[in-house]
């Protein structure tokens, strides 16, 4: 508690209200009580020419202050220590010129006594001490019997346990004319909070659409609540009840969000409806009539509403609950995002809205709408994305009571204006300095540096390609073709120019077996797996003419002329804007460009255009068009199975021919030689004879190795 000559403050006070006590700070001026709730913000004032009685008692929670108005209406403010009650009592009698009454509270425990309304409130004495008090605001329904009165109160959603139903029994008077049970139910009725429909509703709104609760609803307003009906649920809200009234634009523009805070909520079952949302389209008119006279809406509205109004629907139905409810409507204040827009796209809990800062808070709508006012929030915190993609990023809001909200997926062109707003309204921002997100790397990043997964597996995998594709290149042999030893002999026959006979073959087996013990044994290759990939479509792409350098460039088109001569206003106008941004609102404002200035830069385009076929035409005349050809792609040869195996060449191919390539007139010329060199049936390879080693070794010393015989000597080598 802070006390000085002017002001008394009070810390963790609680009020009761429909039996909630609610958390909050109490301080005593020396014109008013002024009472500010931590949870909604809510601000009562109390005048101190209003109160009429102040009341000192001890209750179970600490000590309880209750304060008397004029009118009826009744405070009371728990939470006080002992030694507070002379520092209160010498403040109030200096200022407000009454004394602070001590009461005392009875204890029996007596479940009979009598029963005295006084104002909004029922009191229940045992003998001459006050047992216990009713608000009767906290009354939801009043039912009578034949000698009993039951009371229903409204839920405390705040608490585990509430109160739901008491029942008074009424002993039957002497007197006959003297009905006690109705009297004590219409003195109930007189000051209870039940909201009953009667007379003609001041103004009806039909089929309003409702975001939340979801639906199409009547609203019809009463002196005291509106009533919303629907085909399903009817719903109720006493004007009292309404917290704040926000009139939000849609990023579209052609939407409106009307959004009503309600402290205590609507009740559905087990749901509760902090938030009513209504939709209203800019373009819907709407015609509302008043069923007041003139003299009334000019006593109660002082003229600021008619009996007759038209116009935009939004206008019509906010300026009209306005004025019932008596409380402020609250618009976007100075924040301009990218484009100018009030509001910023993010995601909530797995739902996409709109967030909007405000003047005194953030509001988010429209699933779940959440208010969250500066006063309440401890500190903010900029956070990269979740995605891998750095397009976006998360800002966080933490509460002084702990809570924790995370508006995700805001697009990372928001960031500079959002700064520089939260930093404007001197909220703390948590991650400055501490290896957080730093407003340069947003400003800086560029998309080409964003890693892209989808890229880096297409480029692995035209690395794989190239791989085998070199791998097949440079292998001579074909693994899959393996001949066995019955047909080595005729391999060897077609396609060596100095097989000989199986006799000769025979008489150098000794030698060559010989040598190959001497020689070390080659290691076996490892098999490699080769990926199978379906085949190229060949034919299916038209190849892509390569530009040419030298021919004239064509001229650009009027609206890229006019963007050119415009695009640095644009830039001035829209201070951060990203070049799609840019793209869109230059199409938008060349839509709306006037004809004659339109027309200017068709003219220029069209000159430039006669320019550029004259010069393409002489360019093609003088043949520069023909010098520049497409690049034609060679293709890969592979060897086929049926051409595989270590084949020996020879300085003279003609010498020798394959029998595919034999001709009629060859077969008669040498088929005495083919029948010299044509090898027996046999199991095994026969032998090159000495003659032909040498002329092998002869033509080894002409010809350079080829890529399979280095291998072989590499792994001789080894």
């Amino acid at each position: 508690m802070a006390m000085n000559g002017e002001l008394l403050d009070f810390k963790d006070i609680f009020q009761e209200s429909r039996g909630a006590m609610l958390d909050g700070r109490l301080q005593i001026l020396s014109e008013k009580f002024v009472f500010k709730n931590n949870k909604t913000g809510k601000i009562d004032t109390i005048a101190n020419s209003d109160v009429s009685g102040i009341v000192w008692r001890r209750v179970a929670r600490d000590n309880e202050l209750k304060l008397t108005l004029k009118n009826g209406h009744i405070f009371k403010f728990d939470g006080f220590k002992d030694k507070e009650f002379e520092r209160i009592n010498s403040f109030v009698k200096s200022r407000y010129g009454m004394e602070v009454e001590q009461q005392e509270l009875s204890g029996k425990g007596w479940n009979w006594g009598s029963v005295d309304f006084q104002g909004y409130e029922m009191q229940f004495d045992v003998g001459s001490k006050l047992s216990f008090e009713i608000p009767l605001s906290n009354v939801s329904q009043c039912t009578q019997s034949k000698d009993e009165v039951a009371l229903e109160f409204h839920q405390n959603d705040d608490s585990e346990l509430s109160l739901m139903e008491m029942r008074f029994y009424i002993p039957p008077s002497q007197d006959d004319s003297v009905d006690k049970v109705k009297e004590f139910h219409e003195s109930v009725m007189a000051k209870a909070d039940v909201l009953q429909v009667k007379g003609n509703a001041i103004c009806i709104f039909q089929d309003l659409q409702c975001l939340t609760p979801r639906g199409r609803y009547d609203i019809r307003m009463y002196p005291k609540f509106i009533q919303l009906h629907g085909k399903t649920f009817d719903y109720k809200i006493t004007y009292t009840s309404i917290l704040r009234l926000f009139l939000l634009p849609h990023k579209d523009q052609r939407q409106i969000f009307f959004v009503v805070s309600l402290d205590p909520p609507l009740k559905q079952g087990q749901t509760r409806y902090h938030f009513l949302i209504l939709l209203f389209y800019k373009e819907d008119d709407l015609f509302a009539e008043l069923t007041l006279s003139d003299e009334e809406i000019e006593e109660r509205f002082d003229g600021k509403l008619q009996k007759t109004m038209s116009g935009p629907m939004y206008e019509v139905v906010s300026r009209v609950v306005k004025h019932l409810v008596q409380r402020k409507i609250t618009v976007p204040g100075s924040y301009k995002g990218v484009g100018g827009v009030q509001s910023i796209t993010c995601t909530y809990k797995a739902s996409s809205g709109f967030l909007y800062p405000l003047e005194r808070g953030f509001m988010y709508v429209h699933k779940p709408p959440v208010h969250i006012r500066f006063d309440e929030i401890a500190t903010v915190n900029f956070a990269r994305g979740t995605t891998k993609i750095n397009r976006s990023f998360d800002f966080e809001v933490e509460t002084r009571s702990k809570g924790n909200y995370v508006f995700s997926n805001i697009e990372r062109d928001q960031y500079a204006a959002l700064y520089d707003f939260v930093s404007n309204k001197k909220l703390k921002i948590k991650n400055i300095g501490k290896g957080g997100i730093n407003y340069d790397t947003m400003q800086e990043s560029d998309d080409d540096d964003v890693h892209d997964p989808y890229m880096e597996r297409m480029k692995q995998e035209a690395a794989a390609r190239d791989e085998e594709d070199n791998d097949d290149d440079e292998e001579s042999e074909d693994e899959d073709f393996q001949p066995t030893e019955q047909n080595e002999n005729d391999v060897a026959e077609e396609f060596d120019s100095d097989a000989e006979s199986s006799e000769e073959d025979e008489s150098g087996k000794e030698e060559e077996d010989s040598e190959e013990e001497q020689r070390p044994k080659k290691r076996p290759k490892e098999k490699k797996v080769v990926k199978e990939r379906a085949p190229k479509e060949t034919g299916s792409r038209k190849r892509k003419a390569k530009k040419d350098p030298n021919a004239p460039k064509r001229p650009p088109s009027a609206y890229l002329q006019w963007l050119n001569d415009n695009r640095a206003k644009l830039k001035h106008e829209n201070p951060g804007i990203s070049i799609t941004e840019l793209s869109k609102l230059a199409g938008q404002q060349w839509s709306k460009v006037d004809r004659s200035v339109k027309e200017k830069y068709e003219q220029k385009y069209r000159k430039a255009k006669e320019v550029y076929e004259v010069s393409m035409r002489e360019y093609k005349q003088s043949g520069g068009a023909s010098t520049t050809s497409p690049p034609v792609k060679k293709s890969k040869s592979k060897p086929s199975s049926q051409n595989t195996g270590k084949v020996t060449t020879n300085t003279t191919p003609t010498k020798y021919k394959s029998k595919e390539f034999i001709t009629e007139s060859d077969s008669l010329s040498s088929s005495d030689s083919e029948e010299e060199t044509k090898p027996k049936s046999s199991s095994k390879k026969a032998p090159p004879s000495p003659q032909a080693d040498s002329e092998e070794e002869s033509e080894a010393e002409q010809t350079p190795a080829s890529s399979s015989e280095e291998e072989d000597e590499d792994d001789d080598s080894d």
